[in-house]
């Protein structure tokens, strides 16, 4: 008992940390894709991501970077889920949408992952942990209604809003199937590859956008954000995310991405000196203990590992 405790506790800290990455990921996303276009900074982010992962097998473990032929396809499909659509779909949204409206699109993905997961027979939550997603999007939804999130917008705006669902419904995808790969690699192994096949199929689509020109233009800041997106946001925080899924099922790590929004929040509250509200506190705490119902361990059976190959 003692050791499935120590092993669910490290898989949390894996996804919150993440979280953490991503929700400033979204912050620094929203200010560096005004100056590079979408696809040239998927591929500045993962590819450095997947680069510094692959270096770090190299020189950490050289045997981890050995996979199947067999399995290469599947590792390719879980890259243009995660790693090709995900980042554009996220990239654009954020260029068309309030990113308001876009984390609230964002923090459907624990609920296509509760469906999805039923529809495979991969997981069964309680009665507790359904209540615990809904719990976690209330918290979202009343922290952004309360920041002034309205629904009258441009058809451009309800395109990015659509395209923000794409991207939930992508991160759900992912890990309902990558749960396969996680029984046969190492965390770090998948991460890595199926990090660098996404950015390898954004490459033709970059070449639209004349990404020698844009790189050119780079400030000195849009170069740190790219580096924080590429290092935190890319290799640290996918790998820690893929990590919590070999030991926590999928609905109970996407329930992390509602933290995100309110990480942005709390970096606006820090860095720009914004004030927090009372509305602001009940919602963050009501996303908490969303998270918390999902994932504490309770006396009932829960389906963690179903997964056979």
């Amino acid at each position: 008992m003692g050791v499935i405790m120590t092993r669910d506790f490290t898989a949390n800290a894996g996804a919150f940390i993440a979280a953490i990455l991503f929700g400033a990921s979204v912050v620094a996303v929203r200010v560096a894709v005004q100056d590079v276009p979408p696809f040239t900074l998927a591929i500045l982010r993962f590819g450095q991501g997947g680069f510094l992962l692959l270096l770090l097998l190299l020189i950490w473990k050289r045997d981890l970077l050995c996979i199947g032929w067999r399995d290469v396809p599947y590792l390719a499909l879980l890259g243009v889920i995660f790693f090709t659509i995900f980042p554009v779909t996220f990239n654009m949204s954020l260029r068309l949408t309030e990113a308001s409206r876009g984390a609230l699109m964002l923090a459907t993905m624990p609920l296509w992952s509760v469906l999805l997961a039923r529809v495979a027979k991969r997981e069964r939550l309680s009665t507790r942990q359904i209540f615990g997603v809904l719990l976690a999007f209330a918290g979202v939804a009343v922290v952004l209604a309360e920041r002034g999130l309205t629904f009258a917008g441009t058809s451009l705006s309800l395109v990015g809003d659509a395209l923000m669902l794409v991207t939930a419904l992508c991160g759900a995808v992912y890990g309902v199937l990558a749960k396969r790969m996680l029984t046969r690699y190492n965390a770090m192994t998948v991460t890595a590859y199926t990090m660098i096949f996404g950015t390898l199929l954004l490459v033709p689509a970059a070449f639209f956008e004349d990404p020698s020109s844009a790189m050119a233009r780079m400030r000195v800041d849009t170069v740190m954000l790219v580096l924080f997106l590429g290092i935190f946001g890319g290799a640290i925080g996918y790998f820690l995310w893929t990590f919590a899924l070999t030991r926590l099922s999928p609905t109970q790590v996407a329930v992390f991405v509602n933290l995100n929004p309110m990480i942005a929040t709390l970096l606006g509250a820090t860095l720009l000196a914004e004030k927090l509200t009372g509305i602001f506190i009940a919602g963050f705490a009501a996303v908490l203990a969303g998270v918390l119902l999902v994932n504490l361990r309770g006396r009932g059976p829960i389906d963690r590992h179903p997964i056979t190959n």
